[in-house]
């Protein structure tokens, strides 16, 4: 039996800026998808996730299914597809899966599992593949099998662990030291349950249309190929226009990305939160997606509480968009047993997780305590199999 584990991903900066070419920055987390699998000789992939339907894809039909997209079996059926196109050989395994990221929630969990897939496949098939590679074919797979339009940046720092700095325009890919601990900083996710009640998919997709209609006034596919003083010029005529308001927001916040990264780099832990609380306060003036009809109040509610709590002390914003209603939060060490009892007190009891940030991305975990040594895997997995 071979142990791996996939990190989840939290989200630094650069919110809703790849959806026009951006630069976007996140981290690998410790909360993530713990399995134990063993390779068979059957030609088919089963995988045993508690709360989730199993999953066997056989390798000889891996081309999309319209029926299957939206489930997870899509995803590691488009795995095992784009893997296909360069190892010819590939090689079935049964896996039991353990999750700490719960689906739709923005913690990147259809990333990780793809990730994982990926990597599970090309250590029981003896093949040699790049995080990078790993994660462009977790958003291949995403987008063509799952029918998820989806980013680089969510896959990359699951494959690749630590920091994560992501120009599309440029094509660039950076790794940024996250050490957060060793600044005497602590990083929280709060589950306010306050999940968007409109379909996240068409707010997702309006914002992404507003901001392509101010590019195309410009004559540009996307906001990254504007000038910011080319744009700057033409703001004050429409700085009321909520279109105009979000490409504002995109234009401010591509600069932020890089300069959060800079502060990281220099080690001034202040000057990131000062930034990260810029983009917080721009996400929810000018990107107005809080506004959508049937938000939950629950997360405006963890924003004012934690405002309350953090202003001058800390850093606060929602978590990926706020459509899986966290708030993600960076504070002192001194400061963080307040914020945890207070946030519990209004979400819940453990509402409040403190996060830390890992090096390593998707691997094996071999040097920590097997779930099932002491017995195979059919047996783990028959209580799933009722």
């Amino acid at each position: 039996m071979t142990r791996f584990f996939c990190p989840g991903r939290v989200e630094l900066a650069g919110n809703y800026t790849d959806q026009q070419r951006g630069r976007v920055m996140a981290a690998a987390m410790d909360r993530g998808i713990t399995a134990e699998a063993e390779a068979n000789d059957e030609g088919i992939i089963r995988v045993f996730c508690e709360g989730f339907d199993p999953v066997e894809v056989n390798l000889t039909r891996l081309w999309p299914d319209e029926k299957e997209m939206g489930r997870s079996s899509a995803l590691v059926r488009g795995m095992a597809g784009v893997m296909a196109e360069t190892i010819p050989q590939l090689r079935g395994f049964d896996a039991y899966l353990f999750s700490d990221l719960p689906p739709g929630r923005g913690l990147a969990a259809s990333a990780a599992l793809c990730v994982l897939v990926g990597f599970m496949l090309a250590t029981f098939s003896e093949a040699e593949i790049t995080p990078e590679d790993l994660a462009r074919a977790a958003q291949k797979a995403e987008s063509r099998w799952y029918g998820k339009a989806c980013g680089l940046i969510d896959p990359l720092a699951c494959a690749m662990g630590g920091g994560v700095y992501l120009d599309i325009l440029e094509n660039k890919i950076v790794p940024v030291s996250c050490d957060f601990d060793s600044l005497g900083l602590a990083v929280c996710l709060t589950d306010t349950g306050g999940v968007s009640a409109a379909p996240s998919e068409q707010v997702y997709a309006r914002i992404w249309s507003d901001m392509a209609a101010v590019a195309q006034t410009f004559g540009e596919p996307f906001l990254a190929k504007i000038r910011r003083p080319v744009f700057d010029e033409q703001w004050p005529a429409h700085q009321n226009d909520h279109q105009w308001m979000r490409a504002r927001h995109f234009m401010d916040e591509i600069w932020r990305v890089s300069s959060m990264a800079d502060a990281l780099g220099l080690r001034d832990g202040q000057r990131y939160m000062d930034l990260m609380n810029e983009s917080g306060r721009s996400q929810e003036r000018l990107r107005r997606a809080f506004s959508a009809d049937g938000w939950d109040e629950r997360l405006t509610q963890g924003l004012e509480a934690s405002s309350d709590l953090l202003v001058g002390r800390g850093a606060w914003r929602a978590h990926a968009g706020g459509f899986g209603g966290y708030i993600h939060a960076i504070l002192p060490e001194m400061n963080l047993d307040l914020y945890q009892t207070s946030m519990d007190r209004l979400f819940g009891p453990g509402a409040c997780r403190r996060i830390h940030i890992v090096s390593r991305g998707v691997c094996l975990a071999q040097d920590e305590k097997a779930l099932f040594a002491s017995r195979g895997f059919p047996e783990a997995a028959a209580p799933l199999l009722g």
